[in-house]
């Protein structure tokens, strides 16, 4: 089940049409929001595993977001940080995997979107990762640079229908 209730909804309607500063803010306040599980033990997995990655401990950081979705399999957040790190490991099937499974469990969730836009790109698929990004750029448009990024993509999908 994706997060949903009244205030989030609120959130992502105000998000679409925010200035920049202010898309900045409630960007962060929604991924906050998206990030609390509602268990303090899982909130504290995600945290370290997400610290461990930061520190590039890869292999602390599995085992650790591993645990978290092995508890907490309804919480898309812990799949979507999971993706990251199979992702920073090389291991794009997981990473891949992690990402749908987040995805299906909350598909509003912009920067999840954005990591599976990077990680077509990675795997050698601009067209797929340029839709990603416009998703991306539908739901948050001033999220990180993904600007940049459909800039980047255009000439490689030119002639392509997004």
């Amino acid at each position: 089940m994706f997060a949903q209730d009244a205030k989030l909804d609120e959130m992502f309607e105000a998000l679409r049409n925010a200035p920049a500063p202010d898309a900045t803010r409630l960007g962060e306040d929604i991924m906050l929001r998206l990030s609390n599980s509602g268990s303090p033990a899982m909130n504290l997995l995600l945290k370290r595993g997400r610290d461990a990655m930061m520190q590039g401990d890869t292999a602390l950081a599995l085992e650790l977001l591993g645990a978290l979705t092995d508890h907490a399999p309804d919480f898309a957040e812990g799949w979507h940080a999971r993706s990251v790190a199979y992702a920073r490991a090389g291991l794009m099937g997981p990473a891949m995997d992690d990402l749908e499974r987040s995805l299906a469990l909350d598909p509003r969730n912009f920067a999840a979107i954005y990591s599976l836009g990077a990680l077509l790109e990675e795997v050698g698929q601009p067209d797929l990762a340029a839709e990603a990004y416009a998703q991306v750029a539908a739901i948050h448009p001033h999220f990180d640079d993904v600007t940049l990024a459909l800039e980047r993509l255009k000439a490689e999908v030119r002639g392509t229908d997004l």
